[in-house]
């Protein structure tokens, strides 16, 4: 059989990926991450074959598997997010572009001079948290996580990303492992969907575990929760931000005024949806 040439194999790729919502992408993603190439270096050699058989078998497996349905993250076993390229395994929520708009939101409470006590509440792979290292160096971060397999890779994270010093790990069930702390900002990116909602079956979110997806009948079960303990843990001033799905704006502000937040907003998030909504705890 002749050797084929990377070109003539994203073409194979994108073919067989073609239902999905970025085939050529990707195609080169599975492609270069098969090689231990990057995307760059495939534009320059489209024109070489491919003759190492180990590889090529690789790259077929993982079109495969993407082709019935598996997140492409979780072939990569990495994902970026607020520039951070963050470990992710099956088992472990898909951090998304949605979510940066919590970290924006959450940075603009948090002066950049200025110390501050940061509770990051389902961390998952600890992408809110890293993100707010990274941008509040002099910020100190609980990163929250009942799953110890979250938790697992939330660790590798901050230890790969050199930001141990800012960012501790702790297992638990949301305020569990903070007995008696308070922070100037609490954030969560929470489960918000509906337990019967159709969408659950649909893509990625097949392959991502339902607990940190759905939570309760209507999907604010959690978020609750947190509302509902959130004053214990925040100092006067201090600020609560939940991420939450785009029809539940309304219903997120009006638990945050009932639990005795004030100044409560609702932020969009680039395509124009309600996607994080914020109380401030009376001084």
């Amino acid at each position: 059989m002749p050797a084929l040439t990377l070109k003539t194999l994203l073409i194979e790729a994108r073919t067989a990926l073609a239902h999905g919502e970025a085939p050529r992408l990707e195609a080169e993603l599975l492609l270069a991450h098969a090689l231990g190439r990057d995307r760059g270096w495939l534009y320059a050699h489209g024109g070489d074959t491919l003759e190492d058989p180990t590889a090529l078998a690789c790259f077929r497996t993982l079109v495969q598997r993407r082709a019935q349905g598996e997140p492409v993250s979780y072939l990569l076993g990495c994902r970026e997010f607020w520039s951070l390229n963050l470990q992710v395994r099956p088992g472990v929520l898909i951090p998304r572009p949605d979510t940066e708009t919590l970290v924006e939101a959450a940075l603009s409470r948090l002066p950049q001079d200025l110390p501050g006590r940061v509770a990051d509440l389902g961390t998952g792979t600890g992408a809110i948290a890293l993100a707010l290292a990274v941008e509040r160096p002099r910020c100190r971060i609980i990163a929250v996580d009942r799953s110890p397999q979250a938790l697992a890779v939330a660790i590798e994270n901050v230890e790969r990303l050199g930001l141990g010093q800012q960012v501790t790990c702790r297992c638990g069930d949301w305020f569990e492992p903070l007995a008696g702390e308070r922070f100037d900002l609490i954030v969560s990116n929470p489960p918000y969907i509906a337990e019967a909602d159709p969408h659950l079956e649909q893509g990625d979110l097949r392959f991502e575990p339902r607990s940190a997806l759905a939570s309760g009948p209507d999907g604010l079960a959690d978020i609750r929760r947190i509302v509902g303990q959130a004053p214990d843990h925040l100092d006067p001033g201090g600020g609560l931000l939940l991420e939450h799905g785009m029809g539940q704006g309304k219903a997120v502000r009006e638990l945050l005024v009932q639990g005795g937040f004030c100044g409560v907003e609702t932020v969009q998030d680039l395509g124009g949806k309600d996607r994080v909504t914020l109380g401030i705890m009376p001084l």
